[in-house]
């Protein structure tokens, strides 16, 4: 009788490795792993700052996640979000240690390093779906791009104030001069359409966010709409070009009389979420409180009946 041995995990480390503490960070976790028996896997652009021996060396491309488990991502916000483009269509769960300032999207701080690779080897995470938008840039039926975003897609003046209608559903919302508009997930919620005066969205809760940015105009209010609904912005003909951002990373140029589209996702970005680590796994209020500093002193809870 022969037993089938069982397949061997395969996790792929990814760090800002612009930074030595991130790519001290990745050969740790990378040394954790292979002594724990799973397959670590590298991009080859990052090889020759983070890869041991031991580990497989690949493309950076998304191909190149192909029976991974498991992506770790160590930096900050703007690392976990490069790796994202990478994670996305692949369907590969990022698990993101934070080494940035504020780290929304990460699951571990540096220091919960050892614990957070031990419940990797463990098994011990769950996984959720976090909403995405899809972005069109289209102008005179003709469309000029094609891309997406996790946290938002930014329509922002270049030099001159813009001038643009915005649009719900198919129906004008309101023409703003403005320095631009924020089109958010809930995940977004809490990076620039935050510092923008959006509200902070849970992110359990499907919706889109519609922030202007400083318009001059009587209604510019942060506005949370259906997670079905569509945003549009129309840039009015014969005035200044606009340039669109997506998750502050990818750029392209918005003419005058262009229109952008902004919808629910079809493909989600997945998160790990690690199980038993009480400085990780905790609810999204708690992670408000720590990220932001925010003073709970005086707190007693709610009161029980002896």
């Amino acid at each position: 009788m022969t037993t089938e041995k069982a397949p061997t995990r395969t996790v792929m480390v990814t760090a800002h490795t612009g930074r030595e503490q991130a790519v001290d960070s990745a050969r740790l976790v990378i040394h954790r792993l292979l002594g724990a028996g799973l397959r670590v896997r590298v991009f080859d652009v990052e090889a020759e700052e983070i890869a041991c021996p031991g580990v497989d060396v690949v493309s950076a491309t998304p191909s190149s996640l192909h029976e991974c488990e498991l992506m770790m991502v160590l930096g900050g916000d703007g690392t976990l979000l490069r790796a994202a483009e990478m994670a996305r269509p692949a369907a590969v769960p990022l698990l993101g240690v934070n080494l940035g300032h504020v780290g929304f999207l990460a699951e571990a701080e540096v220091a919960d390093l050892g614990a957070a690779v031990d419940r990797v080897v463990d098994g011990r995470y769950e996984v959720e779906e976090r909403m995405t938008v899809e972005v069109a840039i289209r102008l005179n039926g003709s469309t000029l791009a094609d891309t997406w975003a996790l946290n938002e897609a930014t329509v922002e003046k270049v030099d001159r104030m813009l001038e643009l209608v915005a649009e719900i559903d198919g129906r004008p919302l309101s023409r703003w001069g403005c320095d631009g508009v924020i089109c958010a997930t809930p995940t977004g919620s809490t990076a620039y359409a935050f510092s923008a005066g959006g509200p902070v969205v849970w992110p359990e809760v499907e919706a889109l966010l519609m922030v202007p940015i400083s318009a001059h105009a009587l209604f510019a209010r942060p506005m949370v709409v259906s997670p079905r609904s569509t945003l549009a912005m129309e840039i009015v003909p014969e005035t200044s070009a606009g340039v669109l951002w997506c998750d502050g990373r990818r750029r392209f140029d918005v003419p005058p009389g262009a229109r952008v589209e902004v919808r629910r996702g079809t493909v989600p970005v997945r998160l790990a979420r690690l199980l038993g680590v009480e400085t990780t796994g905790a609810p999204f209020t708690d992670r408000l409180v720590a990220k932001f500093g925010l003073p709970v002193e005086g707190w007693r809870g709610r009161v029980r009946s002896p």
